[in-house]
């Protein structure tokens, strides 16, 4: 049975890379042997086996999401370089943008 071949230059194509001649020649044994790794993988019986992300368990690390009071607004714009009322005062910073 005879494999298929992958094209580099045809997978470049597809991700709309444009690569050299020395490239191709780098990179299309580095693929094909890519492909024999994921045909040697697709070999091995996975019955059994459930489906993970990851070879370990892992385990929320976050802290629980508890509602607290935020900061008071006053102290927030304390070190503002600039402000209006209650509000940041930024530079503006697109063109055409009115103040």
């Amino acid at each position: 049975m005879n494999k298929p071949t992958i094209d580099v230059a045809y997978v470049a194509e597809l991700a709309r890379l444009d690569l050299t001649d020395e490239e191709k020649a780098v990179f299309q044994p580095q693929l094909e042997n890519i492909v024999k790794y994921v045909e040697k993988i697709s070999s091995v019986d996975v019955d059994g086996v459930p489906p993970m992300m990851h070879g370990h368990e892992i385990v929320n690390a976050f802290r629980e999401d508890v509602v607290r009071p935020s900061m008071d607004r006053e102290d927030a714009l304390k070190n503002a370089p600039a402000r209006t009322g209650d509000e940041f005062m930024l530079p503006k910073i697109v063109e055409g943008a009115e103040s």
